[in-house]
């Protein structure tokens, strides 16, 4: 087990189980919890609409493209499309930290060679699910 003290004197503790992955508790309460963007709806509606579409990996970067002269999206008819996947986790931010997300190496935590591969919700905490030296891949 691992403590870490955030900048508020919250401790947080990290436990390792058997799978090597890392039971994450302390106080939640204020805490920013981010979720992954869908882009399957407005993309499927963008390859309908045009006769040569970009590829996916471009599209969400270009549907987020914002004027700040015309104050409006490049892909306003799209952007609202763009959904959230509220049953995955990417990224967990207690108010004082540690902010911690996927493809984030734990080496700083103290797990040399473990990195997050996904959140789950617990009733104590987080269960952060790793990849220990490219294992659980």
């Amino acid at each position: 087990m691992r403590e870490y003290k955030n900048r508020y004197g919250d401790v947080f503790t990290f436990t390792e189980d058997e799978n090597h992955d890392i039971l994450w508790e302390g106080n939640f309460e204020f805490c920013r919890i981010g979720m992954p963007n869908d882009y399957t709806r407005a993309y499927e509606a963008y390859c309908n609409d045009v006769h040569n579409p970009m590829p996916l990996e471009e599209f969400k970067q270009a549907v987020h493209n914002y004027d700040d002269e015309t104050l409006e999206y490049d892909y306003p008819e799209y952007i609202t499309m763009v959904d959230t996947l509220r049953d995955e986790i990417e990224i967990v931010d207690p108010s004082g930290g540690p902010y911690l997300s996927r493809g984030m190496s734990l080496n700083s935590l103290g797990f040399e060679g473990y990195k997050i591969v996904d959140f789950k919700s617990i009733g104590t905490g987080m269960k952060i699910i790793t990849d220990k030296d490219g294992t659980n891949t």
